[in-house]
């Protein structure tokens, strides 16, 4: 009998532990879930497409004000301008011309 009574004891506490861990899985999709829709709820609505637009702008004005800053160091400073892009070229001609001649060899 004692072997009998084990064996329903052991079932009892399988049985506990299937629901404990049911309940767990249970817990976890739930919270998996809200996640999930708290990450959807971020992204939808009037405040993503705001924040997006924001951010959009900021880039624009950012942009703009380099062009106007860049325009005026070039309207005050036309010689070192053109001292810097001749440079560039003529950096740009003179590596053209050394790998060109290696590759001949």
């Amino acid at each position: 009998m004692s072997t009998r009574r084990d064996i329903e004891e052991s079932l009892d506490d399988l049985g506990d532990r299937a629901r404990r861990y049911a309940g767990d899985a249970g817990d976890t999709a739930r919270g998996w879930i809200a996640r999930g829709r708290n990450a959807a709820a971020r992204f939808d609505g009037d405040g993503y497409r705001r924040r997006l637009a924001r951010a959009a702008e900021d880039l624009v004005d950012e942009t703009n004000y380099r062009y106007r800053r860049l325009r005026r160091q070039v309207n005050r400073h036309p010689v070192a301008t053109v001292a810097i892009v001749a440079g560039t070229i003529g950096a740009f001609l003179l590596l053209r011309r050394v790998l060109r001649d290696n590759d001949e060899d």
